[in-house]
C-alpha cells in the first residue's frame, strides 16, 4: 500500500509526463554472491551468475583476515555483476518475481536506492536446477538516478547534483509500483508449501 495520497500520486505522475527530465530511471543493478571462501565454491557460483546475467563476474576480496572462518586478507570470496541499460531492466523484472513482486518498506534508502536478497538462485523465472552447481543466494542492489546526474561524473566543469534535482524514497517507490507492479510492504509475508 503506498503512503501517497491520490493527489500527490496523480501529481508526480503529470510531472513526470509534462518534465521527462524528473523522471528516475534505472543507472545500475549490481547482482552480488559472497559464498565465503575462495576455490571450486566460488568457481560454481561465478557459473552460476554468468549464466543468470550473461555477464563475466568478477572477484571481490576479502578486506582482513578472519581466522574463525578460515578467510585470509586479499583471498577471494565473493563474485559480482554491474548490470546498466536494458539488460538491468530485464534482469530486475526476473528477480523481483522471485521475491512475489514484493519489496520491503525499510529496503529504500533516503535517495531510492533500495536492496533485496534472493535465497536461492532457482527461484528466478526460467532457471534451472543443475546438481553440479548447487544452489546460491544473492544480493541485488538497485540505484536509480534522474537524467542529468551526469554532471557529478564528467571530467571537465564536474559539479553536485542539486538538491532539487535529487531523487526520494517516495519518487522512487512510485516508480517501481507503476513500471515494476511492485508491491511495497511492511514486513514480508511468508509462503507455506
Amino acid at each position: 500500500m503506498s503512503s501517497l495520497t491520490t493527489e500527490e500520486r496523480e501529481g508526480l505522475l503529470n510531472d513526470w509526463k509534462d518534465h521527462p527530465m524528473r523522471k528516475p530511471r534505472i543507472a545500475k543493478v549490481i547482482v552480488n554472491m559472497g559464498v565465503g571462501r575462495s576455490g571450486e565454491l566460488l568457481e560454481r557460483a561465478k557459473s552460476v551468475l554468468e549464466g543468470l546475467t550473461d555477464h563475466t563476474p568478477i572477484n571481490l576480496i576479502a578486506k582482513q583476515t578472519i581466522r574463525d572462518f578460515g578467510i585470509r586478507k586479499s583471498e577471494p570470496i565473493a563474485c559480482k555483476v554491474t548490470l546498466r541499460g536494458e539488460k538491468a531492466r530485464m534482469f530486475l523484472e526476473k528477480a523481483i518475481a522471485a521475491v512475489d513482486n514484493q519489496i520491503l518498506r525499510s529496503s529504500f534508502d533516503k535517495f531510492g536506492n533500495f536492496s533485496f536478497g534472493i535465497k536461492e538462485h532457482i527461484d528466478i523465472p526460467g532457471t534451472q536446477y543443475d546438481p553440479d552447481l548447487g544452489i546460491f543466494g544473492m544480493d541485488v542492489c538497485v540505484s536509480f538516478e534522474r537524467p542529468g546526474y551526469r554532471i557529478a561524473r564528467r571530467r571537465r566543469q564536474r559539479r553536485s547534483v542539486p538538491t532539487r534535482h535529487r531523487l526520494t524514497k517516495t519518487e522512487v517507490r512510485l516508480f517501481m509500483e507503476e513500471d515494476f507492479g511492485v508491491e511495497i510492504v511492511k514486513e514480508r509475508r511468508m509462503k507455506y508449501f
